[in-house]
């Protein structure tokens, strides 16, 4: 049965990720979430919190894009999140564990997690965020909002904003992502990830400045 209602909701959630573009679509939740259960196995978190959390934590995404951030997805996937729990008779402690899961994912809304199925999301979606793959989100993103290549702007923001750049996001949220991890398995993971996003944009400084 809980096998069942896990591949119900999947599919459910799928819907929410139709015709998004690349920086967030379905694969990154898919990513997140055989991350997240290798992090939760090692550290004996609840599975079954940990895989409805994953499913749902970016279902109101495709909110916030098209209000380019003035709605925050982790907002948007909280209603929805609730209502698609409801119609499966997830009530009481379940919904209460996966919902606080989903309102503290978020690195911009520096919430952080208490329980550990909580943890182990954050970390989860945030290596998704750094390494190789952390490059080629940050430049995907950066051509679907048509925003520029490199800037030397010297905050963070939404990350809508014409002047926001991939490096921008790697100064002020990437670069600290390791520093945020919950778990220790989460912190080992998010070493090499870290490094080789790094050096990446430690190489194009150089080059940009053409100092290398």
């Amino acid at each position: 049965m809980t096998k069942e209602i896990i591949e119900q909701i999947r599919e459910e959630a799928k819907r929410y990720f139709v015709g998004m573009p690349l920086s967030h679509d379905w694969t990154h939740v898919e990513r997140v979430y055989n991350l997240a259960l290798k992090i939760a196995e090692k550290e004996n978190a609840n599975l079954f919190i940990v895989k409805l959390a994953s499913l749902l934590h970016d279902i109101g995404r495709k909110e916030e894009m098209e209000s380019r951030g003035e709605k925050d997805h982790t907002e948007v996937s909280l209603r929805l999140a609730s209502e698609i729990l409801e119609r499966y008779q997830l009530n009481g402690q379940v919904a209460e564990e996966v919902l606080e899961c989903i309102s503290c994912h978020r690195f911009r809304n520096n919430e952080e997690p208490e329980s550990l199925e909580a943890k182990v999301l954050f970390d989860a979606d945030k290596l998704d965020c750094i390494g190789a793959i952390g490059v080629a989100r940050a430049y995907a993103w950066a051509g679907e909002q048509n925003i520029i290549l490199y800037s030397d702007k010297d905050f963070l923001g939404t990350g809508y904003e014409e002047e926001h750049s991939p490096m921008t996001e790697f100064t002020f949220k990437l670069s600290k992502v390791k520093d945020r991890m919950q778990t220790q398995t989460g912190r080992k993971m998010a070493q090499k990830r870290h490094k080789y996003i790094s050096s990446f944009f430690k190489r194009l400084k150089q080059e940009i400045e053409q100092t290398a």
